[in-house]
């Protein structure tokens, strides 16, 4: 997987901590505690302890270590929490753009000396209980992590990721799978065109057909141009056909030796277990070499620089008039100077962060632009940061106005500097962040690690965080204008600035269309016939290998009976507060208190729906009460870890045609704060503002684009959603409130020279969705808290409810499901029922300037409860693994494809394809392959222990009985499902085929979102968009 520098590692933001979420595994002492028993100097298993330190801020002990014979750098962060995680990283630098370190990073994962069947990381997917398992390549490091409840499971992916990085078998075959080939179009067929493929290069090609990445991309390489920032890690996509597959190797000899490794692993298993299997598998066979994969220091320029690019036109965009991008980026100091970059990195929030920011107020209030551009802010991803600060959908016409305002806005912050309630505010939302605990710790911290550790730093000092808030807070104290100086040294007198602007150009496609025609036929110009013949040969020999059914069973596997076979239950106390449903469920969370209302759409006009997500974005950011939306926003973050509001449809678990609808209320906050956090929500409740349409035009802008920019991400959601639609009535709403449906009423109300219209609808959906006759609640706090907040929710409801209102509901046929699982008297969940609703066969193309398709195909099934719903979900993890894997991905070249189960709809699903209607023939064949039933117990096994993984990931404190609160999924429904999954056999998955998924027996819908596709425009059956 290739990792956009600016979208991976915003350093602080990930930063988020992690609770026991499994009964612990019986230790005598603590993780943590045990690992403060090290001592510097102490040898083991050929590893020296530099360095041991107590991180009381993260909740985990830090052991840095040394392997003596090849150099090889280890951290171990020991902390009471069962979900383990190795990783596995070294500083590749490529020198050209042919994409060499990502190829490797996917063909090193094909099979390796111990392992040599092809794809072990993809068929360990399905033999392990992992709770992540991947690779990504940044610009300047290749990362392997993993992580996993079960202490055998780490010790078996452990040996096969140590085998795939350190003895991979790097064959040919795979390099051409993986990387790039000419093959003929049609595998079997010599006579067809020679064409380009790869799973690479259709993945690159996908990733450059999004503006934000272009941009990005650019941007980055001409700040740094000097060393490997100046090529495209990832690959370009013509420069990727350059690559040879000796080249592949002599990169992986030289770089993925121990020497230019970081080993971290984290979690409460113990040091010494990895340690030893990491030296005898692996680094005992090494010798310390120097790697010099250095990156030397970007020379600073002495006068800015400027430059253009070009990119497509995007159909989706707000205003077509606007889309021109400018952005000013600086490059700032070394990262490995670890306060400096956390100071930088506050100062970046601080200047750009949210309504009272100053860039805000300079460049988006104003709407010259539809945002900021798709980079801003600081970036820690490469050795020297950078920060950038710019405008998307702006017009050409308005570049020198930009520039001028970011000079002005520079010269203004040095001489006002920020309020102090600014900088609380920020310090506070660090607080929350490192208090707030996740499920994905460990991944978190390898993160945030990575890139400062690749360059030598220290990622201990890194992950001291409250040092640096300490002597942030005495850098203020001793000099107010300490932030000020900072603007004035890296911003105001730097002259490494690059300003940047791209426009969109009618004929980018074609060119870039045109280029790889070129360069394809400058390959196939120097084949000779023997060359062609030899190509065909070599096509047909790696189709017969991707066909073959391969023998795994070298590979290292739990069993379904190392699955618990019970869930551990959650308890939740049901209680009211006038009158209002209120759930609470008592758990470790740190001293954060967290708050979340589900309020019923029943009674929301028809008509008024499609506006709905606009609401939730825009109510808690418009003002409410006496405060304007700057103070509002102020409030939020001094006082809270955020408050949000998002569009709810919820699947019934025992009926196709019963669904409900609402808007979720969410906020946290410290323990101290909950008074302050139920006053905003009231004032939002009994006087939100909705008047100001400036305010409103921005939030809208900025809505829109960001919806747009999302489609080149989210492209096989989209058509899954799409594709879904018209076969039960929650996908009909789920279309309306994240489909292309919502894409494309943004972009209307976002061309609207009047916004009149919509401020009157804001509050016509207000009193039906903020209305407590419609309305639950939920708690999640520690023992204690839950009484304190308790008294709060009882309070906030006195105050909302002179806010009530009966209305009739919209639909006649409302269903009613209890809360209260132990009765059935009590306040309940009210269902929309649709009887009359008619499941519709409909195929739908949305053709977007993507040189990749985004294919669905969804079928109508059964909902969650019932008998054959757990046979449907194994029937689609092994349909993905054993068929729709080796078609869609290793033949036809998407990165990726398969089955998928939920809401009572079974999809098919590509990303990033280079096929579309052919595509559709994979899934059919795929229904044909399950028909025959040509798979074994393991198969079914293995598909079982793959859905567990996901089944049993953790769930945050915070997270806890939020199934119940929101779906009626109770433990025990939650248990039946476990039940009927383990006893899913061969018989009940070739039934459930039958059945459900075979042409005749099937309701289903279609969606491509893709390029201009002439098939599909002339075929009648298609609704063409």
């Amino acid at each position: 997987m290739f990792r956009h520098t600016k979208a991976v590692l915003e350093k602080l933001r990930h930063v988020r901590l992690k609770c026991q979420q499994l009964p612990r595994r019986q230790r005598s002492t603590a993780a943590k505690e045990k690992a403060l028993h090290y001592n510097a100097g102490q040898q083991i298993h050929g590893f020296t302890v530099k360095e041991v330190v107590a991180v009381p801020d993260l909740f985990l002990t830090a052991v840095k270590l040394t392997h003596d014979k090849t150099g090889a750098q280890y951290l171990h962060a020991a902390r009471d929490d069962p979900n383990n995680l190795f990783s596995v990283q070294f500083r590749t630098t490529p020198m050209d753009s042919t994409g060499v370190p990502h190829i490797l990073e996917h063909t090193v994962l094909c099979g390796s000396k111990k392992y040599p069947c092809r794809d072990p990381f993809f068929k360990m997917l399905n033999r392990s209980l992992s709770t992540f398992m991947n690779a990504f390549t940044a610009s300047d490091y290749t990362m392997y992590p993993f992580s996993t409840q079960n202490e055998k499971d780490f010790q078996n992916l452990l040996s096969v990721y140590l085998d795939a990085v350190f003895f991979p078998c790097l064959r040919e075959q795979d390099f051409w799978q993986e990387g790039w080939r000419l093959e003929n179009e049609n595998p079997t067929d010599a006579s067809s065109p020679l064409v380009f493929k790869g799973v690479v290069f259709n993945e690159m090609k996908g990733v450059f057909s999004d503006n934000e990445s272009v941009y990005g991309q650019h941007l980055q390489n001409k700040l740094y141009p000097d060393h490997t920032y100046s090529v495209v890690s990832g690959g370009e996509p013509l420069a990727i056909p350059d690559l040879t597959w000796e080249q592949l190797k002599q990169f992986h000899a030289t770089h993925y030796h121990p020497s230019n490794a970081r080993f971290f692993t984290y979690g409460d298993l113990p040091l010494e277990q990895h340690l030893k299997q990491i030296d005898m598998e692996a680094l005992s066979k090494f010798d310390r070499i120097d790697p010099n994969t250095q990156v030397p220091s970007q020379p600073h320029w002495t006068s800015p620089r400027h430059d253009h690019v070009t990119c497509s036109p995007d159909p989706m965009a707000p205003d077509q008039s606007r889309q021109n991008t400018l952005c000013v980026s600086y490059m700032l100091g070394d990262i490995t100077d670890t306060f400096e970059a956390f100071t930088l990195s506050l100062l970046s929030s601080l200047m750009t962060s949210g309504p009272n920011a100053p860039f805000y107020k300079a460049l988006i209030e104003p709407k010259i632009g539809t945002d900021f551009s798709s980079v801003v802010g600081y970036d820690g991803s490469t050795k020297e940061a950078s920060f950038s600060i710019g405008l998307q959908g702006m017009a050409e016409a308005d570049s020198e106005k930009v520039k001028n305002i970011i000079h002005q806005t520079i010269s203004d912050i040095i001489a006002k500097g920020f309020e102090d309630e600014r900088i609380e505010a920020l310090l506070h939302k660090l607080e929350i962040q490192m208090k707030h605990q996740s499920t994905n710790f460990g991944l978190s911290l390898a993160s945030y690690i990575a890139s400062l550790w690749n360059h030598d730093g220290d990622p201990v000092e890194l992950l001291q965080i409250n040092n640096s808030v300490t002597k942030f807070r005495q850098a203020l104290k001793e000099n107010p204008r300490f932030l000020q100086d900072k603007v004035q040294h890296y911003f105001k007198e730097n002259t490494h600035r690059l300003t940047l602007s791209m426009s969109p150009d009618d004929s980018y496609l074609d060119n870039q269309a045109r280029a790889e025609k070129d360069k394809l036929q400058e390959k196939i110009s120097a084949l000779s016939d023997g060359d062609k013949k030899e190509i065909y040969e070599k096509g047909l020999q790696l189709l017969d290998a991707q066909s073959k059914t391969q023998d795994a069973s070298c590979l290292p596997a739990l069993k379904v009976s190392d699955i618990a076979p019970t869930i551990p239950i959650t308890p939740v106390l049901m209680s009211s507060a006038e009158g209002v449903p209120v759930q609470f469920c008592e758990q470790p969370t740190n001293g954060l208190v967290y708050f979340r209302a589900m309020c019923s759409l029943n009674t929301l006009p028809e008509d008024l729906k499609l506006y709905v997500p606009l609401f939730c974005s825009v109510v808690t950011k418009m003002g409410c009460g006496d405060l304007d939306y700057r103070q509002q926003a102020q409030q939020m973050e001094m006082r809270t870890g955020g408050m949000s509001v998002s569009p709810q449809v919820i699947s019934d678990c025992s009926s196709l045609d019963m669904f409900e609808q609402g808007v979720l209320l969410s906020s946290s906050c410290l323990d101290r704060n909950v008074p302050h956090m139920f006053q905003l929500w009231q004032d939002i409740f009994n006087s939100p503002h909705f008047d100001d349409e400036e305010r409103l035009r921005v939030l809208v802008m900025m809505s829109a684009q960001e919806l747009s920019n999302g489609i080149s991400y989210s492209g096989h959601m989209y058509a899954v959603t799409r594709a879904s639609r018209h076969l039960t009535p929650a996908g009909d709403l789920h279309e309306s409130f994240d489909g292309m449906e919502q894409v494309r009423f943004m972009k209307r109300i976002a061309e609207m020279s009047d916004l009149t219209q919509v401020i009157r609808m804001l509050p016509r959906i207000k009193k039906h969705i903020l209305n407590p006759v419609n309305m639950r609640c939920a708690i999640n706090a520690t023992p204690q808290q839950v009484s304190e907040s308790a008294a709060h929710v009882e309070s906030f409801m006195k105050d909302v409810a002179a806010k009530r209102k009966h209305f009739k509901a919209v639909r006649p046929n409302i269903i009613q499901r209890p809360l209260d699982v132990l009765s059935d008297s009590g306040p309940s969940r009210k269902l929309v029922n649709d009887p009359d609703f008619h499941p519709c066969y409909m195929k739908t193309f949305f053709q977007l300037p993507f040189p990749v398709n985004f294919v669905s195909e969804s079928v109508r099934t059964v909902p969650y409860n019932h008998e054959h719903y757990a046979s449907l979900c194994v029937l689609a993890r092994m349909m993905t693994a054993k068929f729709l894997h080796g078609e869609i991905r290793e033949k036809g070249g998407a990165y990726g494809g398969g089955a998928k189960m939920g809401g009572g709809v079974f999809s098919f699903y590509s990303y990033r394809d280079p096929n579309s209607v052919q595509t559709l023939s994979a899934f059919r064949r795929g229904v044909e392959w399950a028909k025959l039933g040509q798979f074994s117990q393991q198969d079914i096994d293995e598909a079982k222990l793959s859905i567990f993984s996901s089944v049993d990931s953790p769930v945050a404190p915070s997270s806890k009985g939020l199934s119940v609160f929101l779906s009626g999924l109770t433990d025990e429904m939650k248990q039946g499902h476990r039940e009927r999954l383990f006893a899913v056999t061969h018989e009940n998955i070739l039934d459930a085929a039958e059945r459900y998924l075979c042409a005749g027996h099937k309701t289903c819908g279609v969606a491509i979102l893709g390029p201009e596709n002439d098939a599909i425009k002339k075929d009648p059956s298609w609704v063409v968009k």
